[in-house]
C-alpha cells in the first residue's frame, strides 16, 4: 500500500507540474499572489514563493489544472490536489520533514477524505449540484496536515470540526468557470488552516460528523441518510487508498467509460463526423447530472472537459482525449460539433438494468453508423478504475510523459527517484527545490 501512495504522489506531482503554467493557472497566480503577499512557501513550477495558505490554493489549482489527476469514485474527490498542497505548506512551516513522515501523512489523508465522502453519500453531493471533492475534502487536508503537525486526539477533533465548517463548492462552476480548477485547492488551504488553528489552540466543532443539528453529516447530508459508520468501518484493515483510480484522459472521471468505449469501438477502423448518424450515451444519475447538458458553442476548454458529448465525439475522432482536445482551434472544430449535435444523453435507472448490478460508473455507448450499422459497448468502470487499476509502471509512463512537455528530463528523473524512495528520505528539501523551480507551459 505503501509503495502505491507513492506513485500516486508521483502522479499528483506530474499533474502539478504540467498544470503549473496553463492560461488559466497564469490567471491565479497573477490574481492570488497580490492578494497574500510574499511567505516561504513555494509555488510549483514558477519559482517565486508566498503565504502558507496562497501556495495551497495555487498548487491545488495546478494538480486540477486539467483533469488529468486522481479520483475516487466512490466518493467522488481528487485526493492529491487536496493533500499534497497542504502537506508541502506544513513542510515549510518548521523543521525539516523526513520522508517517511510525508508518506504517512499522504496515507491518512488519502483515507480520511474517501472515508468521510462515503458517509456521505458519495455520488449523492453530484447529483444534488454539490462539488462533492471539494465539500469533503477539507477533512483530506486537514488530517494530512495534522500528521506532520503532530496534532494529539483532541486537536484532530478540532481540526476536523473546523475543516467541516468550511466545507463548499458549486457543480454550476463547471460550465465555464475557472473556479472550478480551484476548488480543490481552497478545500486544500482550509484544512490546511483547520490544523494550524488546532495546533495552536483555537477549537472547532466537536462531534462535528455526529452532531443532528448543524452537524457536518446531518447538513450536509440531508435527504439521503448519511452513514457515520463508513469513517471507522474496516479502518487498518482496508485501505481505500489501493481504490484511488489514476487518470489516462483529460476529462471528468465519470465520463471516461464513455471515451474508453469509444476508443474501443474505433479500434481497426477510421471513423469520420459524416459516417456516423447518430450517438446515443446511456448514463447513470451521477454522470447525467455531472457530466451532461446540451453544450453551446463557442465551449470552454473546462466545459468540454465535463461534457459528456464533447470528450466522446473528440475520442471517437482523435481517438484519445489529452491536453490537444482542448485548444481553441479544437473546441471550435466544424467535425466536433457535427457529433455533439448528433449526440443523444439517457439516464438510467441502474435497479432495472440487471447487466448494471455491480456500482459504478456504468455506461452504455451506441453509435449509428452510415448504412445502418450499430455498433455497442458498455462498461462499468474505464481503464484505471478499481477493478482495472493502472498499473504502477503505468503511472510512471504517465508521469514521464507529462513531465516531458514541461521540465528537463534530468530533473523529472531526479523527482521521481526521490518520491519512490520517500521512506529513504531524512529531508525532503532537495525534492521541493525541485518542485519550485519554473516549468514551462504546455500550451505555449
Amino acid at each position: 500500500m505503501r509503495e502505491r501512495a507513492a506513485h500516486l504522489i508521483l502522479d499528483g506531482l506530474g499533474c502539478a507540474l504540467i498544470g503549473a503554467q496553463l492560461p488559466w493557472s497564469r490567471t491565479a497566480v497573477e490574481a492570488v499572489l497580490p492578494l497574500e503577499g510574499s511567505g516561504n512557501t513555494p509555488v510549483i513550477g514558477w519559482g517565486r514563493t508566498t503565504s502558507g495558505p496562497a501556495a495551497a490554493v495555487l498548487n491545488g489549482t495546478f494538480i486540477q489544472g486539467f483533469e488529468l489527476d486522481d479520483y475516487y469514485p466512490a466518493a467522488p474527490l481528487h485526493s492529491t490536489s487536496l493533500v499534497l498542497p497542504a502537506l508541502l505548506s506544513t513542510a515549510s512551516q518548521g523543521v525539516p520533514v523526513r520522508g517517511a513522515d510525508f508518506l504517512r501523512a499522504t496515507v491518512l489523508g488519502f483515507e480520511t477524505g474517501t472515508r468521510v465522502g462515503l458517509a456521505l453519500g458519495g455520488p449523492e453531493m453530484l447529483s444534488r449540484g454539490w462539488h462533492s471533492g471539494s465539500v469533503f475534502g477539507t477533512h483530506a487536508a486537514a488530517a494530512a496536515s495534522g500528521v506532520l503537525r503532530g496534532l494529539n486526539a483532541a486537536q484532530f477533533e478540532d481540526a476536523l470540526g473546523l475543516a467541516g465548517t468550511q466545507s463548499a463548492g458549486l457543480m454550476a462552476a463547471q460550465y465555464e468557470a475557472m473556479s472550478k480548477r480551484m476548488h480543490h485547492g481552497f478545500a486544500s488551504r482550509n484544512g490546511f488552516y483547520a490544523a494550524g488553528l488546532a495546533q495552536s489552540g483555537y477549537t472547532g466543532i466537536k462531534r462535528v460528523f455526529e452532531r443532528e443539528y448543524g452537524g457536518f453529516l446531518s447538513t450536509f447530508g440531508e435527504g439521503h441518510d448519511p452513514d457515520a459508520s463508513q469513517i471507522t468501518k474496516n479502518l487498518g484493515s482496508e485501505w481505500n487508498t489501493e481504490k484511488i483510480t489514476v487518470k489516462i484522459h483529460a476529462a471528468m472521471g465519470g465520463l471516461h467509460p464513455a471515451i474508453d468505449a469509444a476508443i474501443a469501438l474505433t479500434d481497426g477502423r477510421k471513423l469520420t463526423a459524416r459516417g456516423i448518424e447518430a450517438i446515443r450515451i446511456e448514463v447513470p444519475h451521477a454522470i447525467y447530472h455531472h457530466g451532461w447538458w446540451t453544450p453551446e458553442r463557442p465551449l470552454t476548454a473546462i466545459g468540454a472537459q465535463m461534457n459528456i458529448a464533447y470528450a466522446t465525439a473528440a475520442a471517437l475522432l482523435d481517438g484519445h482525449v489529452r491536453p490537444e482536445q482542448f485548444t481553441p482551434s479544437r473546441l471550435d472544430a466544424d467535425d466536433l460539433w457535427e457529433l455533439i449535435g448528433r449526440t443523444q444523453v439517457h439516464q438510467v435507472d441502474e435497479q432495472h438494468e440487471p447487466a448494471w448490478g455491480q456500482p459504478g460508473y456504468n455506461t452504455r455507448l451506441t453509435l449509428t453508423l452510415r448504412g445502418g450499422e450499430v455498433l455497442t459497448r458498455a462498461l462499468n468502470q474505464p481503464h484505471g478504475g478499481p477493478d482495472d487499476p493502472l498499473t504502477n509502471a503505468e503511472i510512471r509512463e504517465k508521469y514521464r510523459a507529462l513531465t516531458a512537455q514541461v521540465v528537463d528530463p534530468g530533473r523529472a528523473a531526479r523527482i521521481e527517484q526521490i518520491v519512490l524512495d520517500l521512506e529513504g528520505q531524512a529531508d525532503l528539501g532537495p525534492l521541493v527545490d525541485l518542485l519550485a523551480a519554473p516549468a514551462r507551459g504546455a500550451l505555449g
